[in-house]
C-alpha cells in the first residue's frame, strides 16, 4: 500500500521567495523543502563553507605540504564506488598540480574487502610510499592504520562515514562526522571531504610561497568530479552540497569538464549542455560503479584522471559494456528474488533477508535497493564470499536506521555478525553461511522492535497538483535546470486524470494517454503492466521525452490508483 501525501507549504516562505523574484512554481517547491530565503538558493562559490572549520584539515594541509616539499612518495587508497573514484581523481589531479609524487591504489572488493586493511597496506608497501591517504574510507581502519605505522608510513584519513567508538591512530583524520568536528555540514560526500582538504592544502602552499614562480592551480576545474561523486553517493543535498553540485553542473553545461566526464556523457548518450542531477545519478554514476561491482575500479579512476580524450572515450565504452553486463546480471537476480518472495507474504514481515548461492557479490546492493523499493521493507541481500562466509548488503526505509539495527543484532548475539558498517539507509555485513537462518530470525525481531508499524506503509510525499497551464516544455525545462537530490527531492506532483488510451510496452511498462480538462498528456509507468481504470489518481514527475528529434512532455508515473 502507498499513501500519497501532499507536502506542507509554508505561506510566509513562499511570499518571501516571490518578493525576491523567484518563479512562482519554484517558490512553492522551495518553500515545501524548507527554503525560507533567497540566500539559501545562492550557489556561488563565495557561499561555500570555509575549509578551516573541518577538524584536522589544517593539520592535513601542513603534513601534505611538508611531504610535497620533501619529495615524499604518496599513495591514495580509494574506495570502489563512484564517490571513491571521483575523490581519488580529485586527489590525484590536485596533488600532481601541486607538484606531488602521488599514485593510487584501489582494492578489488572481492579479494581485499572494504577500507584500509592490513592486506591493502602490504600491497601498498611494495611501492615503498612514505604516506598513505585514504579517500571515502579509513575511519574504521584501526588495524590497517596500525599496519601502516609498522611499515613506517604516515596516514591521512579523509572520510565521511560515521565513526565507531574507537578511531584509528592515524596521523590526521579529516571527517566532518568525527567527534568534535564543528563543520556545519555533516553531509559532505567523500569527494567533498577530499576537495576541501585540497583547498586547505592549496592555501597552505600559497602561504609558503609555492606559487610565486608558477601559476596557482584552479581547483574549481575539479568541481565536475565533486558534483558527480556527491550526487552518485546519494548524500543529503544541504545548501553546501547544492553549491558544489550547482558549480559542477555549470561546468558540465559549459563544456568545461574533465575528458573522462565528457566521455561518460558520450557513452551514456546524454548531452552535457543539458546536464542534470538525474544524468549524474542514473547515467554517469552507474557506469563508474559498474567497474567496482564487476571488475576493478582502477578502470573508472583511469577514465577520470586521463587528459587523453581518445583514451577516455575507450575506457568509457568499456565501462558502458560493464554496466550493460551488470544490468543483465541484476535482472536475473531480481527474477530469482521475486520468485523466492512468491512463497511468502512480505506484508506479514518487517524485514526481508534473501540469499542465493549463485548471486554476484558486486550486484547485491543494487538488488537490495530494488527489493526495498518494491516491497517497502528494510532488505538485506547476501552472496557467497570466501571460506563459508556470506557478504551482505542492506538498504533501509525511512524510520529504520540500518546500521543501528545491525548494532543491536550484535548486542543480542555478539558472535553472529563478523563485521558490519554503514549508515541509516545502507549497510554492509559479513556472517557465516551456516548462521543465515539465525540472522534472518534475529534481524526480523530487531527491526520489528525498532520500527513504527506505520513506517511499513510506503509514503509518497508530493507537491500537490500542477496547474493546467504548466503542462508544457518550458516548465519541464525549468525543473530540469534545478538542483534536486537526496534530502532536496525532485518535484512529484499528483492529480486525477482520465485515461483515454493505454498499452503495455515490452511486456512490463504501461504507456498511457491521459486527459486533464482539455489537456492531453502522455505518461508511462515503468515495471508495471497492470491496466489502469478509466480514471486514475497519479503521482508523477514532469519530464521531457526526446524522440526522433522532437521534444514533448511526458509524465513519469511514480504510482497510481484507480480513482
Amino acid at each position: 500500500m502507498t499513501r500519497i501525501l501532499p507536502r506542507a507549504i509554508p505561506s510566509r516562505s513562499v511570499t518571501r521567495l516571490l518578493e525576491a523574484g523567484t518563479h512562482p512554481l519554484l517558490a512553492r517547491l522551495y518553500a515545501a523543502r524548507g527554503i525560507e530565503s533567497q540566500g539559501e538558493l545562492e550557489y556561488g562559490l563565495k557561499a561555500l563553507m570555509p575549509p578551516g572549520q573541518l577538524k584536522g584539515v589544517q593539520e592535513a594541509a601542513e603534513l601534505l605540504a611538508d611531504a610535497i616539499e620533501a619529495g615524499a612518495r604518496m599513495i591514495i587508497v580509494a574506495d570502489y564506488d563512484c564517490d571513491g573514484a571521483t575523490a581519488c581523481a580529485v586527489g590525484v589531479r590536485a596533488l600532481r598540480a601541486f607538484g606531488a609524487d602521488v599514485g593510487y591504489l584501489v582494492p578489488n572488493r572481492f579479494e581485499y574487502g572494504y577500507g584500509l586493511t592490513p592486506a591493502i597496506v602490504a600491497l601498498a608497501a611494495r611501492s615503498e610510499p612514505d604516506l598513505l591517504i585514504t579517500v571515502d574510507n579509513g575511519i574504521a581502519s584501526i588495524e590497517g592504520v596500525a599496519a601502516a605505522r609498522e611499515h613506517g608510513m604516515a596516514t591521512v584519513i579523509t572520510d565521511h562515514h560515521l565513526p565507531a567508538e574507537t578511531l584509528p591512530d592515524a596521523d590526521v583524520i579529516v571527517n566532518p562526522n568525527q567527534p568534535g568536528c564543528p563543520f556545519p555540514s555533516k553531509a559532505l560526500a567523500g569527494v567533498g571531504v577530499m576537495f576541501y582538504t585540497m583547498l586547505a592544502l592549496r592555501a597552505e602552499l600559497r602561504n609558503r610561497g609555492a606559487f610565486q614562480d608558477k601559476k596557482e592551480p584552479n581547483l574549481a576545474e575539479l568541481l565536475d568530479l565533486v558534483a558527480l561523486g556527491t550526487v552518485a553517493d546519494v548524500v543529503k543535498l544541504d545548501h553546501n552540497n547544492r553549491i558544489l553540485v550547482a558549480q559542477g553542473l555549470q561546468r558540465m553545461r559549459a563544456d568545461r569538464m574533465q575528458p573522462g566526464v565528457r566521455a561518460l556523457f558520450a557513452a551514456a548518450g546524454r548531452d552535457p549542455a543539458r546536464a542534470t542531477t538525474f544524468d549524474m545519478g542514473f547515467a554517469l554514476g552507474p557506469r563508474l560503479n559498474a567497474a567496482g561491482r564487476l571488475a576493478d575500479m582502477s578502470l573508472g579512476i583511469e577514465c577520470l584522471i586521463t587528459d587523453d580524450m581518445g583514451r577516455a572515450l575507450n575506457i568509457a565504452q568499456e565501462l558502458d559494456k560493464l554496466n550493460r553486463e551488470r544490468r543483465t546480471i541484476e535482472a536475473g537476480m531480481r527474477e530469482e528474488a521475486l520468485a523466492k518472495l512468491d512463497t511468502i507474504d512480505p506484508g506479514t514481515r518487517a524485514s526481508l533477508v534473501l540469499f542465493e548461492p549463485g548471486w554476484h557479490q558486486g550486484v547485491i546492493g543494487i538488488l537490495a535497493g530494488r527489493i526495498k523499493e518494491k516491497f517497502h521493507r528494510p532488505t538485506i541481500v547476501f552472496a557467497r564470499g570466501d571460506e563459508g562466509q556470506l557478504k551482505g548488503s542492506g538498504r533501509s526505509i525511512p524510520g529504520l536506521h540500518l546500521r543501528d539495527a545491525l548494532d543491536l543484532v550484535t548486542k543480542h548475539d555478539p558472535r553472529l555478525i563478523l563485521k558490519f558498517g554503514g549508515h541509516a539507509m545502507a549497510a554492509g555485513l559479513t556472517i557465516e553461511e551456516n548462521q543465515l537462518a539465525r540472522f534472518q530470525t534475529l534481524f526480523e525481531e530487531v527491526v520489528s522492535s525498532l520500527i513504527d508499524p506505520a513506517d511499513l506503509t510506503r509514503r509518497l510525499d508530493t507537491d500537490g497538483p500542477l496547474e493546467d497551464s504548466l503542462y508544457n516544455l518550458a516548465t519541464a525545462r525549468l525543473l530540469e535546470q534545478e538542483i534536486w537530490g537526496q534530502g532536496f527531492s525532485a518535484p512529484i506532483f499528483d492529480d486525477v486524470f482520465q485515461v483515454e488510451n493505454q498499452r503495455v510496452l515490452k511486456d512490463k511498462h504501461l504507456k498511457l494517454q491521459l486527459r486533464k480538462g482539455n489537456t492531453r498528456i502522455d505518461a508511462i509507468q515503468f515495471n508495471r503492466a497492470d491496466p489502469a481504470g478509466p480514471a486514475i489518481h497519479a503521482a508523477f514527475r514532469l519530464s521531457v521525452n526526446e524522440y526522433n528529434g522532437v521534444s514533448s512532455i511526458q509524465l513519469m508515473l511514480e504510482h497510481f490508483e484507480n480513482a
